[in-house]
């Protein structure tokens, strides 16, 4: 790891930690479906001790196949927008809330390179959604990065939005 990206590693450190005070302070669980990070917001959020206490657990949803029969995305759905959309990222936020009956629940998906994109849908492409009983939303962002930088962007993207859901909502 160089120094860049261990710099962005301590920040992403840090935004969990604080995401986990949060989260622990106002007894809130949280679960995510993840799928371009491959289990990363799982792995950073779990790199904090006592992480127990409000991480409930995610599914990495990388294939269609798990997007539809796990988390119960509709296959129209994959069908007709497909699995790099906004409607995607809601299904999957509100299948894994229910799944492992978590209080909040935010998705991840999109194209993180350095293939697969196309002129609709470039290269960086990622669509988030938190869901929680008070409110919900989504984003969208395209990164500029290679493969790596763009799944650290798009973790500490989802731990962002789960810090601006508690500071809003609890």
């Amino acid at each position: 790891m160089n120094h860049q990206e261990a710099t962005l590693w301590d920040a992403l450190l840090a935004l969990s930690r604080e995401v986990g005070d949060m989260l622990r302070n106002r007894g809130i669980t949280l679960a995510t479906a993840e799928s371009c990070t491959g289990g990363l917001v799982g792995h950073v959020v779990t790199e904090i001790p006592g992480s127990s206490d409000y991480f409930v657990g995610g599914v990495i949803s990388y294939s269609n196949e798990v997007k539809h029969r796990v988390l119960n995305v509709p296959q129209e759905i994959l069908n007709t927008v497909g699995a790099v959309s906004p409607e995607c990222a809601r299904a999957m936020a509100h299948g894994v809330r229910r799944l492992l009956a978590a209080d909040i629940a935010v998705s991840i998906t999109g194209i993180a390179g350095p293939s697969g994109g196309t002129p609709e849908k470039p290269v960086g492409l990622t669509y988030f959604h938190i869901v929680g009983p008070d409110a919900e939303w989504g984003e969208h962002h395209v990164w500029p990065g290679d493969r790596h930088e763009n799944k650290l962007a798009s973790a500490r993207n989802a731990l962002e939005m789960v810090r601006a859901y508690l500071s809003r909502h609890t």
